[in-house]
């Protein structure tokens, strides 16, 4: 009965995805459908909230619930309802397939709650593929545009190079069981141990962390990025911004947390994959126009931002990654909930055009406003305390010169920032631009507000979430450190 409550957040969402199953059987249910997608998101959350102090180790020790996985899924399912209200208008999706649209994105959910469970190499690959298939359909959804078809192109781009990625990973897996022969991850850890400095072990890590840097966007695995964020409808893109970097950064804590300070091998890796990210991602966000293509590169930076935490090789550093990206989901989600509303037809959103949106809608303004601040690392907003605990984590590892690298990277990120909320209060009117107001409905007024008080609250009162991911951290460390000091 224990092991059936643990596993309750994964259940009402499976639950959710029959019952969205059923609704594809109909027509005309996407109103309906809408509703259920919304309310699995509420349930699994409260789901979640409930589930905070279970344990369990379930199918032979493949499927682990803890405080890490469990803390993690609560912000999951938070994610989930704030992407469901956001979700609620889907004016690129024709009316006929949108029961199969909230099924994908249910599913997807799904694919990502056992991901951060997974202790074992096929459970993850299993759980990564069962998230990121209807990703890849969703894309494709987007309605025909003017005559181009820009989302069948950016979904053709995320499939292949999603395949490559899970093909690089796959034989970086292939190695890892050799050397180990095992796939179960603490096991595969503690074998590694001895010879986690040889060539073999090294290219294993390597191939095998590319799928994951993949999900993060992660120089040079990035390719996908600022393609599919302008390809896919902004509903889509606010799904795949947000939630699947949580799973990336659940899994790469579970691998590298292996890992001890004096293995510089990856302690060198991550320190240039970071380095690059940062640089990429920020210095072409500084010539983008689109909203969503600014979004995409600058989520290339904050990649490297969250590997910053893993190249301390320390649960602070783990534990600060784990603050920071979660941080970055709220803000990105209230980015996109500002796009999705302001684009009324559902086309792509220029710079320009939010020219004015403080009076068109001032909620809306504000959240925006808050959101950007936050990614560029602005205090008071959890963004702010998450560069500076990642960055805390780093100096004290003595990785200076990678410290004063990313606070330069985080002031030229400041400038296109602050350009699209200049754009927003002070800009001047585009012609042929919407000036009419914007008429929120009472969901979407909510997740405004609640969005703003999260992203402010966590940046103003951040110790008790980077203690709670501390310590999750660390209750994931101590049974593989254990196995490791007993060999």
């Amino acid at each position: 009965m224990n092991s059936f409550l643990a596993f309750l957040p994964e259940l009402v969402v499976l639950l959710g995805a029959f019952v969205l199953f059923a609704l594809t059987l109909g027509e005309s249910a996407g109103t309906r459908a809408r509703h259920v997608a919304l309310a699995t998101g509420l349930v699994a959350l409260l789901a979640s909230i409930g589930t905070l102090g279970q344990t369990a180790v379930l199918f032979s020790g493949a499927y682990r619930v803890d405080l890490f996985s469990q803390l993690l899924k609560l912000v999951l399912t938070a994610g989930f309802t704030a992407v469901a209200v956001i979700n609620g208008r889907l004016p690129d999706v024709r009316e006929k397939v949108r029961p199969e649209y909230y099924l994908f994105l249910t599913l997807s959910i799904s694919g990502l709650l056992m991901l951060v469970s997974s202790l074992d190499a096929i459970t993850i690959v299993i759980a990564l593929e069962l998230s990121s298939f209807p990703l890849y359909l969703m894309v494709a959804m987007r309605r025909e545009r003017e005559g181009q078809r820009m989302q069948m192109e950016s979904a053709v781009k995320y499939i292949m190079f999603g395949v490559a990625a899970n093909g690089i990973m796959f034989f970086g897996l292939s190695y890892l069981f050799g050397l180990t022969s095992t796939t179960h991850i603490p096991a595969m850890v503690a074998r590694l141990a001895p010879v986690m400095g040889t060539p073999l072990a090294i290219a294993g890590l390597t191939l095998t962390f590319a799928g994951f840097l993949y999900k993060l966007a992660v120089f040079p695995f990035h390719f996908w990025t600022p393609d599919v964020y302008q390809g896919a409808s902004n509903e889509t893109t606010s799904l795949i911004a947000s939630l699947p970097k949580i799973g990336a950064v659940a899994v790469l804590v579970r691998f590298v947390s292996l890992a001890t300070p004096a293995n510089h091998a990856i302690a060198t890796i991550l320190t240039c994959l970071a380095i690059g990210s940062m640089f990429y991602g920020n210095l072409i966000a500084l010539a983008q126009k689109d909203l969503k293509r600014l979004l995409g590169f600058s989520a290339i930076a904050h990649a490297g931002y969250a590997l910053v935490g893993f190249v301390s090789l320390s649960e602070a550093g783990y534990g600060a990654a784990l603050y920071y990206i979660s941080g970055y989901m709220l803000m990105v989600l209230a980015c996109f909930l500002v796009i999705s509303r302001v684009a009324r037809d559902g086309a792509n959103v220029g710079i320009d055009e939010l020219a004015g949106l403080h009076r068109r809608s001032p909620l809306l303004a504000l959240t925006l406003l808050v959101g950007l601040f936050g990614l560029a690392g602005i205090p008071p907003f959890v963004g702010f305390m998450g560069k500076l605990s990642l960055l805390t984590a780093a100096f004290a590892q003595g990785h200076v010169a990678l410290v004063v690298i990313a606070m330069l990277n985080a002031a030229i990120a400041i400038y296109y920032y602050l350009n699209v909320v200049r754009k927003a209060v002070f800009g001047e009117k585009v012609e042929h631009a919407d000036e009419s107001p914007i008429v929120l409905d009472w969901q979407t007024r909510g997740l405004c507000v609640a969005l703003i008080v999260c992203i402010v609250a966590l940046g103003v009162v951040p110790t008790p979430v980077l203690e709670g991911f501390g310590r999750a951290v660390t209750d994931t460390i101590a049974p593989i450190a254990t196995t490791i000091a007993g060999r």
